[in-house]
């Protein structure tokens, strides 16, 4: 298997949600990741989106890296076939590690979990602890609300426009990908088009 070109770690749901979407959107991301020989980091789960993310990708010859903490690997069935599951001890160190290994992050569908760690790494990006880009899935309106909510904090002048500048989002999950491994320097533009 050859060096992955770039690393990107998709933070979704361990439950599918009620719209058909949501499933086919993570399908599309897992399945862009391993044909354009990139490598999916995620939190190690079968189940749900996440599973869907990891399936597409493998069953499409990508490399895909789990991480999950020991207290969820029943819980959200940890994902044996990984190329690589790392079992750690906290969410703590699970985050970490999925912060290191990846240059650049995804946020689809999800619940609290997937909020948190999207908040988290924009908020490492705004504080200057990394650089690298972001991007929200919006799969079938479902990050709307959020992101309507975000321009009314902007203002309310509780945050700015170089904060929300630090994240991009879109309905399609093709032109995002491209846009966040163009944003990390990992392919020219050149290329991505023809992918």
């Amino acid at each position: 298997m050859t060096t992955p070109a770039f690393s990107i770690c998709v933070y979704c749901g361990s439950r599918p949600g009620t719209n058909p979407a949501y499933a086919d959107a993570a399908h599309a991301v897992g399945q862009w990741i391993a044909q354009h020989n990139g490598q999916l980091v995620y939190g190690g789960g079968r189940n749900g989106l996440m599973g869907i993310a990891a399936e597409a990708a493998l069953q499409a010859g990508g490399r895909v890296i789990g991480i999950i903490p020991k207290a969820l690997v029943e819980k959200e069935w940890a994902h044996q076939g990984c190329t690589e599951l790392h079992v750690v001890d906290t969410m703590h160190e699970r985050k970490r590690m999925m912060a290191e290994r990846a240059d650049a992050f995804l946020a689809l569908p999800g619940g609290i979990g997937t909020l948190e760690e999207l908040f988290e790494v924009w908020t490492w990006r705004q504080l200057g602890y990394h650089d690298k880009p972001i991007g929200i899935l919006n799969t079938a309106n479902y990050y709307s609300g959020l992101l309507a909510f975000l321009a009314h904090s902007e203002e309310q002048q509780f945050m700015n426009a170089r904060q929300l500048g630090l994240v991009c989002a879109s309905d399609t999950s093709e032109s995002l990908l491209r846009e966040l491994v163009q944003a990390a320097g990992l392919a020219p533009a050149a290329h991505l088009e023809q992918i």
